[in-house]
């Protein structure tokens, strides 16, 4: 018997750590990190040795299910394609374009198969496209638009280099970062104090992000917007701005100063939860540091206030001089170089909206609040058929819990899944690609957020089955299935036969070669595919660079300070600020994270679950004794919109008046092929989300700091 080792990268995360995969006769009995991995270094977390455990997963489909009354059968490929395609043709051909919706989650950008779902997207013609980065990012994809003119231009926090790092609403010990890619995002930190900067943790839980920094500030759920608007009225009221930096590059900057002349850290304390002397403290050190970098993520995206937050973050960074300068907010210069193509490219606000006129496009997408309505609610237009990829919304967005109804309504609905999830098990044909362990790919979407240039090629560490497709093979088939094509026979195979000699990898050879390290501009010192390929550890493209000036896409190309909805939304907020709540809800809900837990999709990996049982209630102790619970009762959680039971565990942790519950899970509905995940069900927390909730200018989901009270279960009274 031989083994081999292949270097590759972990795909369960943007983070993408580098990892070396140990293969003896076609079983994979080894994975560790990476020492030669330009970007991890060698570092890996628990996740990355579940792709073995995804890979061998005996519940993992693998070939394509057809649903046969209640349960599923297999079916060859070919079928399963022709089937598929006369379906949603005849739905279209029915009902029209916008009778077929679409919906991508979050690992549809894990890999190259992205450039398919776009391709499979634009051949429907839908406006009913839904994607994760509803419940995800849009707050930040709408602040880089408004701000520097396109929704792909969102900078990120140069880590490697800040003396002084400033961390609201995310928690990269455990998610390695997000629109922020940083795996080893602990030793990175530690780094950022070892050579005498300073780490501050924004937060209502103190995190394991917190409890390696050097300040916590436990901010009221919700308080954030208060808390940067008066570290704003600081920067200008006390001359504390970068001012060639405001001359050279910024706009508004005096209306800023107007909005929060009147807004001081006095003011905003009540509201934040952070007194108004640290608050002066935050903004003096940050003006003060040599390099500084405001860093915001998930916590705040997923609030009725998330745009506002983001901008509020992106505005401090530009006024102090930290944007586009080392060790502040600057931009990733990959060698498959998108943004100079991306930023020409318009987001598409408003151009048309949902079925109510509530929820407007935004990137050619809608909101997925309005995803579960616009299946159920008759009328012309209606959503009849469904295509899934990579998603489990039943679990991942609040619906209360109409989604499970709406999917099982369709007149037909195939999904692009590895397993029979909670979502996909209401489809009639799932397409399951091969595991993430037999692809082969160079990522060429999520490096334009590294915090270090670099290229690295994802090798394939197990031969696929015979017969067995990649995520993009089958994206290219759908896509040529559901176009209208004269004497199909003949022309969808001439289709076929682009779309494969067009694959990810010829794509992003040739991006590379025209890209700013490419040999069209470098020569024979340039990458390539093959030397890429020869890389163990991938190749070093050298420290982010400033590179605003050339993809600034404002119609002044300056960065734009004061967006009108932006200030007219902040005073809003500012005017509403205290309003009372007298309902029986007095804590503010919050997600949490873990490391060995990422959404939904390693709960049916053994190792992953082990232990002790992960979806909790965390509170702190005074809550819990104020409502007579202790470490491990079940406890009733309710919202206006829903209830759940889940045990409560206890900490000093996080702050009073709060609770924090994890999202992914909710195992327990029948038909669900995941044997280890429904032995540890959990329960579905977006169950107490309203989906009308949303933030205000983006209609991004806003299930962070929802209104619940807990009970013991006993005691729960029941909802509505």
């Amino acid at each position: 018997m031989t083994a081999e080792t292949i270097a590759r990268q972990c795909t369960l995360c943007e983070a993408h750590c580098g990892i070396l995969v140990t293969v003896e006769d076609s079983a994979v009995t080894r994975i560790e990190g990476n020492p030669e991995d330009v970007l991890s270094k060698g570092y890996i977390c628990p996740k990355a040795t579940a792709m073995a455990g995804l890979h061998d997963d005996p519940d993992r489909l693998r070939t394509p299910v057809r649903r046969v009354g209640d349960r599923f059968e297999a079916i060859g490929w070919d079928e399963a394609f022709r089937e598929v395609g006369a379906r949603l043709r005849q739905v279209r051909q029915a009902h029209g374009p916008h009778s077929v919706g679409m919906y991508l989650g979050n690992p549809a950008a894990h890999n190259s198969a992205i450039m398919y779902a776009m391709a499979l997207r634009a051949g429907l013609m839908t406006r009913n496209f839904y994607t994760a980065s509803s419940i995800d990012q849009f707050p930040q994809e709408f602040v880089a638009w408004q701000m520097y003119g396109s929704n792909f231009l969102m900078p990120i926090a140069d880590i490697d280099r800040t003396d002084r790092l400033v961390i609201i609403g995310a928690n990269p010990a455990v998610s390695n970062g997000s629109v922020t890619t940083m795996p080893g995002a602990k030793n990175r930190i530690k780094e950022v104090r070892a050579r005498g900067g300073k780490v501050v943790v924004i937060d209502p839980r103190r995190t394991e992000t917190a409890r390696l920094a050097d300040e916590h500030l436990a901010v009221l759920p919700g308080g954030d917007p208060y808390l940067l608007l008066a570290v704003l009225h600081v920067l200008l009221t006390e001359d504390l701005c970068d001012r060639t930096a405001l001359r050279e590059r910024c706009a508004g900057a005096e209306t800023l100063r107007e909005l929060v002349s009147g807004f001081s850290p006095e003011d905003a304390a009540p509201y934040a939860g952070v007194d108004a002397e640290t608050i002066r403290r935050l903004a003096r050190e940050h003006a003060a540091a040599k390099t500084a970098v405001m860093y915001a993520r998930i916590g705040v995206c997923q609030t009725l206030t998330g745009t506002i937050t983001h901008w509020l973050v992106n505005t401090i960074n530009a006024v102090t001089g930290n944007l586009d300068r080392a060790g502040g907010q600057m931009y990733a210069t990959p060698a498959v170089d998108l943004l100079p193509l991306a930023r020409r490219m318009s987001p598409m606000h408003g151009a048309w909206t949902d079925r109510s006129g509530k929820y407007k496009s935004f990137r050619t997408e809608l909101p997925v609040a309005a995803l579960a309505t616009e299946i159920l609610d008759e009328g012309p237009e209606q959503i009849r058929a469904m295509i899934t990829y990579a998603g489990n919304p039943v679990l991942s967005t609040p619906q209360r819990g109409q989604l499970d109804k709406a999917l099982s309504s369709l007149d037909f609905y195939v999904a692009v899944d590895m397993y029979i999830t909670e979502t996909t098990r209401h489809a009639d044909i799932i397409l399951p690609p091969v595991s993430p362990l037999e692809r082969e790919d160079l990522d060429i979407l999520l490096t334009m957020f590294s915090v270090h240039n670099n290229v690295r090629f994802n090798a394939r560490a197990v031969a696929p089955p015979a017969g067995g497709l990649e995520d993009w093979e089958i994206m290219a088939r759908l896509t040529t299935e559901i176009l209208p094509l004269p004497l199909r026979a003949v022309t969808g195979r001439a289709l076929n036969a682009v779309f494969a000699r067009f694959s990810p990898l010829r794509a992003a050879a040739l991006g590379m070669a025209v890209g700013p390290h490419g040999v069209l501009r470098r020569g024979r010192d340039g990458v390539t595919l093959t030397k890429v390929r020869a890389a163990r550890g991938g190749i070093d493209l050298g420290p982010l660079r400033p590179r605003l000036r050339s993809l600034i896409a404002t119609r002044d190309r300056r960065v734009q300070l004061a967006p009108r909805s932006f200030v007219t939304e902040a005073r809003r907020l500012l005017d509403e600020a205290g309003a009372a709540r007298d309902d029986g809800f007095d804590l503010r809900l919050i997600g949490r994270r873990h490391l060995r837990s990422n959404n939904s999709w390693l709960h049916n990996v053994p190792s992953m679950v082990k232990g002790r049982d992960r979806c909790t209630a965390l509170m702190h102790p005074q809550d819990a004794t104020a409502r007579g619970v202790a470490e491990g009762d079940r406890v009733t959680v309710s919202s206006p919109t829903g209830s759940i039971a889940v045990p409560v565990e206890i900490s000093a942790d996080i702050r009073p008046g709060t609770v924090a519950v994890p999202h992914g899970w909710g195992h327990q509905e029948p038909g669900v092929g995941w044997t280890v995940a429904a032995a540890h069900p959990g329960a579905n927390v977006n169950l107490l989300h309203d989906p009308e909730q949303v933030d205000r200018i983006s209609g991004n989901a806003a299930v962070n700091s929802t209104w619940v009270r807990v009970e013991p279960v006993e005691q729960a009274a029941p909802i509505g």
